[in-house]
């Protein structure tokens, strides 16, 4: 499977607005947001990935207990946020066009 990078994401968005002649200056600030937050999404999974679910800290007191990782909570806000600029942007799977792989 090929490894999805911002620039596809970006790249895929921008494309999809020019398509529905929707490429104006207001709609590439909210993919630029989108894009932000791709890119924090893709920081926390790997945060998450390194130190799962939850992860030993250390008190002030210098007790040591298990903490929930606040990525797992904020991955789910970001992902919340992402879908609502789609919506705003009128992409889904609905309405999109399977890419051409002939064209260079």
């Amino acid at each position: 499977m090929k490894k999805i990078t911002s620039d596809m994401v970006r790249n895929s968005l921008n494309k999809q607005l020019k398509d529905m002649n929707a490429d104006i200056s207001h709609f590439e600030g909210l993919v630029d947001d989108y894009m932000f937050m791709w890119e924090q999404c893709e920081a926390m999974k790997a945060n998450i990935r390194e130190n799962g679910l939850v992860y030993t800290a250390v008190s002030s007191q210098g007790a040591l207990y298990e903490k929930e990782n606040p990525c797992t909570k904020n991955l789910l806000q970001y992902n919340k946020q992402m879908l609502s600029i789609l919506k705003e942007l009128h992409l889904s799977t609905d309405n999109i066009r399977a890419e051409d792989d002939d064209e260079l």
